[in-house]
């Protein structure tokens, strides 16, 4: 019998999932913090990690089960509408809902209560994933300059212009602005919508970020802090 149980869970900024990048490493300046379970705090389970750039994540897709699976889905890079196969496309929804993203691993951190914590960059996760596995990303057998990303590659140098006023941007920490303003700029929206009086909130860490969008630009007119207090 087939048993699997996650071995930590990761720490971000997302607490919803809109605005969340689409892949990992789309945004560099976006961090989190890996916690291990306490069964696994044993830190000889990460001896010689830091020797390696980049790891494997493999997590739980824990806000889509569903239970019944489709064999087509529809990509949001593909404006909603056309269908392609399950296991064509890197959709939440599928019969195991596992995903894989590759993270550039910033530090590793010996805590008191958490055990060896590891930080690292370019998440596109959920704040509370599961961690199901962690691998070492090797570049000689992991990378294929040469390969084909089908829909995919016309994302590689999509982006919009963020026109975000400095007396809102003041608003947020400064630690987070070069994230929060690279997920903007990665247009956080679904394809397929494309209205400019329609204004979004972005949830981002402790503020909801209200934007439209026109013109290929993101124009932010609100920033608003959340009441953490509950």
């Amino acid at each position: 019998m087939l048993f699997v149980k996650p071995i930590a869970h990761i720490e971000t900024d997302f607490k919803e999932k809109f605005g969340i990048p689409r892949q990992a490493g789309r945004v560099p300046s976006l961090s989190g913090r890996i916690v291990f379970e306490k069964e696994y705090q044993n830190p000889d389970a990460l001896r010689g990690i830091e020797e390696f750039s980049h790891l494997w994540l493999l997590f739980d897709f824990s806000a889509s089960h569903r239970e019944e699976w489709s064999p087509t889905v529809r990509p949001p890079r593909l404006g909603g509408n056309k269908r392609v196969g399950v296991f064509a496309s890197r959709s939440p929804f599928r019969p195991n809902p596992i995903g894989l993203s590759s993270v550039r691993l910033l530090s590793v951190e010996k805590t008191e209560n958490e055990g060896t914590v590891l930080h690292v960059g370019g998440v596109d996760l959920l704040d509370g994933t599961p961690i199901l596995d962690i691998k070492p990303y090797l570049p000689f057998a992991d990378s294929h300059p040469d390969a084909c990303g089908s829909f995919a590659d016309e994302a590689v140098d999509y982006h919009l212009k963020v026109d975000f006023p400095p007396h809102l941007l003041e608003e947020i920490d400064p630690e987070k602005r070069e994230a929060v303003t690279a997920c903007l700029r990665d247009d956080p929206r679904p394809s397929y919508q494309d209205d400019p009086t329609r204004e979004y909130a972005m949830a981002f860490s402790s503020w909801d970020i209200h934007f439209t969008v026109t013109n290929q630009t993101v124009h932010v007119f609100k920033v608003t802090k959340k009441d953490c207090s509950n």
